[in-house]
């Protein structure tokens, strides 16, 4: 699991070490017992710290549940930019956010079960703002690095929101199946199929 090196970049530096611990343990801990039934002291109870330290870092389980989310979204986005950078056309943009989200969720595959059974709670509650403000900022550049190849293959869809789920929408689809069991091929090993297929629907 890569749940140290997602942590140091969202909160780098020794001063930051109690709130990754903090947040290592509630990642361990939401996707062992669910998100309803994960508590502040159950979360302690794996820490080397007390509640108040707990409560003074994160506010509340949703502050806790709201961080690792973010963090997660973070590292996630940031694979997709490296990616992203060295398309040259929109098939290969295309192409890039299939697979930086399919690698992505190989090699961190608690953190995509979390993100997966956080995303509706996050978008309903405290701090739905703040991840809509994000959601709109993330599709703001990724609909101006897609026009900037032009649009001679492709029209971009408007509302352009339902471009990235008419893209990711069939590997989400695998990646959730091969999470729980149900299928037990890599997702990577699919990467081209992926691609191809979604790349097919969107010129039809």
């Amino acid at each position: 699991m890569n749940q140290s090196n997602i942590l140091e970049n969202r909160f780098p530096g020794r001063r930051a070490a109690l709130k990754r611990e903090i947040l290592e343990q509630a990642l361990y801990c939401f996707n062992e017992l669910g998100l309803e039934a994960t508590t502040i002291d159950a979360i302690k109870a794996r820490c080397d710290t007390s509640v108040g330290a707990i409560y003074h870092h994160f506010g509340n389980k949703e502050g806790i549940l709201s961080a690792l989310f973010f963090a997660a979204q973070d590292d996630q986005r940031h694979r997709l930019e490296q990616e992203l950078a060295g398309a040259n056309s929109l098939r290969e943009a295309v192409y890039s956010i299939i697979w930086s989200y399919l690698d992505w969720v190989v090699d961190n595959p608690e953190w995509a079960r979390f993100l997966y059974q956080a995303r509706s709670p996050v978008a309903k509650g405290p701090f739905q703002e703040e991840l809509t403000n994000r959601n709109i900022q993330n599709y703001r550049k990724l609909k101006e690095r897609l026009i900037s190849f032009g649009n001679d293959d492709i029209k971009i869809i408007q509302p352009f929101e339902m471009l990235f789920s008419l893209i990711i929408g069939p590997s989400e689809n695998y990646c959730r199946a091969w999470l729980s069991g149900r299928v037990k091929t890599s997702p990577q090993e699919y990467r081209k199929e992926f691609a191809e297929s979604v790349w097919r629907s969107l010129q039809s």
